[in-house]
């Protein structure tokens, strides 16, 4: 797939969760404004094709070796930042800076009656909270919840991983099974231990946000999924694919069963940490043994 045709994916996208924010009422006050609505999801546009959707222009070619001398530890950040720019702006967007509503005309006043105050306006940092699923009655038991998912979804990942894998040995398809890790697997396990767990701290925020706060409830469960994996096809290993979407699938029901992103961030930074900390780090070294014969 072209550059072109995932621009164009990419604006087809936005346009359609435009017209699905305005069918269920979810468009911002400020998008009455069209410069507004037009360059916030023009933003968003442009952080789907780069960060989506670019991966699609790879399938059916070869994967290219990943030149991790030119990779920084920054770098690996560099999307995740785009992302939170993205939210930043469409919300500022948004809700900043509108003019106040005018007034109500003066009613008739009565002798006895009691004269209503205006309903004092909302601070921003509240309505940025309600707009993106951090609003929760008890955000400590939301985190214990998603302490519990966290675990349970190694459980479901690997019972997943090793049933297909089952299916594909079965039906004579050993040759589609990885044998070995993307190469930046290993690389981001050989990083300082402070990096890894900022890494999944960051990856459990920023994507949980964008993905399960920012598109779920705009798009559904079913794009917002498929949005997430997407991105992961520039690994180049389809079977990696299948845990990916288990985990994104996890999240997505989380997020709908307890109505915050809290326990879904607190899961995705448990499973990201356990992995890169844990179990890549065994994994290789078994591996490497494996390999030697020792």
């Amino acid at each position: 797939m072209s550059l072109v045709l995932t621009a164009f994916l990419a604006i087809s996208v936005a346009f359609f969760m435009d017209r699905m924010c305005e069918g269920r009422g979810l468009l911002p006050p400020g998008f009455l404004e069209p410069w507004r609505r037009i360059l916030a999801w023009t933003l968003v546009a442009m952080v789907l094709w780069g960060g989506v959707f670019a991966s699609l222009a790879s399938i059916g070619q070869e994967v290219p070796e990943l030149d991790l001398s030119q990779l920084t530890t920054l770098r690996l950040f560099l999307l995740h930042f785009l992302l939170v720019m993205t939210i930043v702006s469409w919300f500022l967007l948004g809700f900043a800076g509108l003019r106040p509503a005018p007034p109500p005309p003066p009613l008739e006043e009565l002798p006895d009656q009691e004269p209503v105050p205006a309903p004092a306006p909302v601070p921003l940092f509240r309505q940025f909270m309600a707009q993106f699923g951090f609003v929760a009655p008890d955000v400590p038991r939301e985190i214990g919840v998603g302490v519990l998912v966290g675990i349970g979804s190694w459980v479901a990942v690997l019972a997943v991983a090793i049933l297909l894998g089952l299916i594909i040995m079965a039906l004579g398809g050993e040759e589609a099974l990885p044998k070995q890790p993307p190469a930046l697997i290993p690389w981001m396990v050989a990083l300082p231990v402070g990096v890894r767990i900022l890494i999944s701290l960051s990856a459990g925020v920023v994507e949980e946000v964008f993905f399960r706060g920012f598109l779920q409830p705009r798009i559904g469960i079913f794009l917002s999924t498929l949005f997430f994996i997407i991105p992961h096809f520039s690994y180049g290993q389809p079977f990696m694919l299948v845990g990916i979407g288990t985990l994104s699938l996890i999240f997505a029901f989380l997020v709908r069963w307890r109505q915050n992103i809290w326990p879904a961030i607190t899961a995705h930074f448990l499973f990201d940490a356990v992995q890169l900390l844990f179990i890549i780090p065994f994994a290789l070294k078994y591996m490497e043994k494996a390999g030697t014969g020792n």
